[in-house]
């Protein structure tokens, strides 16, 4: 079972639901039962399909540039 969740910093995020603590990519490190937990999912696959939407949600979507346009 993967849980997915916000860090303080906005970013979403998922885990694996025994884990104890994670860190986010921002340097915080926290506690994994004192996170909010937004949606459960049976599968990473799911859950980063989840964290992906709620990214999107938050910041909009993502877009990558190549050299020859830039």
């Amino acid at each position: 079972m993967y849980i997915v969740f916000r860090c303080d910093c906005g970013r979403a995020m998922y885990s694996r639901e025994d884990v104890i603590s994670k860190k986010c990519v921002c340097g915080k490190t926290f506690k994994m039962k004192s996170r909010r937990i937004i949606a459960k999912t049976e599968d990473a696959q799911l859950a980063s399909e989840k964290v992906r939407e709620l990214q999107e949600e938050k910041y909009g979507s993502a877009f990558f540039t190549t050299a020859d346009k830039i």
